[in-house]
């Protein structure tokens, strides 16, 4: 905890809990376009108290935090539902924000960034393709081709968080499929989502829940052609600022989901004391509901632990140095959620299953975390083969 955040911190907890946790019956009764209009309220109060855009420089007239001081907020933001959004720190969004502010032209960081910053629009980052596998992303069929200083973009792509709504897409796309790096065959190339050519096909149905807004992963294709300066860098370097988001990235989805586990746990004890067995008993009374409490609270701190040290080794020695830290709190820290937030379920009972509280919101949405920005079991691969470099013999060291 630093002495700026210490100082911040007690006034936005006060602010989620009095502000936003009352929002959450009517956000999980209606659609993000009717509760549009109380979200953009909310943002302004955040905006006037000098909370907008936590993660960003102050030169661009974010609160400049660190990404470890961000990391300890974005648990606290992620308590609610609309918590990083009603900040302007939301997914995609924030990725976008950082990728543009380094390698967007002026032209593009006038026409894009800034109303993005500003909370005038929102973004999507189209990636993810149904015919590919995720786990290897060198391979994509989306095209970038290049001709008269026009690139015509192709390409079907899924999971685009947010495309329902958004004002521009940063298109991840071949645009020199023979190139001999494969890592050198890719590059970002922003689209309007008012060209012509680009097709929302629909609301991917998310364990049946479509979703709307931001809060929707859509299904689109693309047959675009955009003026060559829609180039987001240089051509051939989108694979690795897919990796300049990817680090932090990962850093602002581990602390969100560390935040909906404390929030699982505060409802599951909650429920424990005040639940009726009968009898004089409650459900804390059961050494089985006593023992879930218990695990969810270690693996909590242990998660959070781990998170703040690889941030903080981030802002220290660069998300490269990291890389393996990263891969570790992915998968642990996801799996985490996934066991507290059934736990709070399970405790529930009929209750935990339904929308009147936020907790089968939760399952149904971060079911993904284990899924998307890779893989537990790629991760755990990339983890165990750097583990064993030290074990196994090769051309160059033999252990025996």
């Amino acid at each position: 905890m630093t002495p700026r955040l210490a100082e911040l911190l007690p006034a936005i907890k006060a602010f989620i809990v009095e502000e936003l946790y009352p929002l959450e019956q009517q956000a999980l009764s209606t659609g993000f376009y009717e509760l549009q209009p109380v979200l953009d309220e909310k943002r302004a109060k955040v905006k006037a108290l000098g909370w907008w855009l936590p993660q960003v420089p102050q030169k661009w007239g974010g609160m400049g935090l660190s990404l470890l001081e961000f990391g300890i907020l974005s648990e606290y933001l992620a308590k609610t539902l609309y918590g990083h959004y009603i900040f302007n720190c939301q997914a995609p969004d924030a990725g976008n924000m950082e990728i543009l502010m380094e390698h967007a032209s002026e032209d593009q960081q006038e026409r894009f960034l800034k109303p993005l910053l500003n909370g005038d629009i929102r973004s999507c980052f189209a990636m993810t393709e149904p015919e590919f596998a995720g786990s290897n992303p060198i391979q994509m069929g989306a095209r970038g081709t290049l001709s008269d200083g026009s690139y015509r973009v192709t390409g079907h792509k899924w999971y685009t968080t947010g495309a329902d709504g958004a004002s521009f897409a940063v298109v991840m796309c071949l645009t020199d499929p023979d190139h001999t790096n494969p890592y050198q065959r890719a590059s970002q190339i922003i689209v309007p989502t008012d060209t012509p050519g680009f097709q929302l096909l629909r609301n991917i149905p998310v364990m049946g829940e479509r979703g709307e807004g931001w809060l929707s992963h859509g299904e689109v294709m693309f047959d675009c052609v955009v003026p060559q300066d829609h180039l987001l860098g240089e051509a051939g370097s989108g694979f690795a600022m897919a990796q300049e988001r990817l680090g932090p990235g990962r850093i602002h989805h581990c602390m969100r989901w560390i935040g909906i586990s404390e929030r699982a746990l505060e409802l599951l004890c909650h429920r424990a004391a005040t639940r009726s067995l009968g009898q004089g008993k409650l459900l804390a009374h059961k050494q089985s509901v006593q023992n879930w409490i218990a695990e969810s609270r270690a693996e909590i701190d242990a998660a959070r632990l781990m998170v703040l040290n690889t941030a903080r080794r981030i802002d220290a020695e660069g998300a490269y140095a990291a890389r393996i830290d990263v891969s570790v709190i992915k998968f642990f820290v996801a799996n985490v959620l996934q066991q507290v937030l059934d736990r709070a379920i399970q405790a529930h009972g009929g209750l935990g299953m339904c929308d009147d509280l936020p907790l089968a919101f939760w399952f149904r949405h971060e079911r993904a975390a284990r899924i998307y920005d890779g893989a537990d079991e790629v991760h755990k691969e990339r983890v165990a083969k750097y583990i064993l470099k030290d074990y196994l013999p090769d051309t160059k060291n033999s252990h025996g």
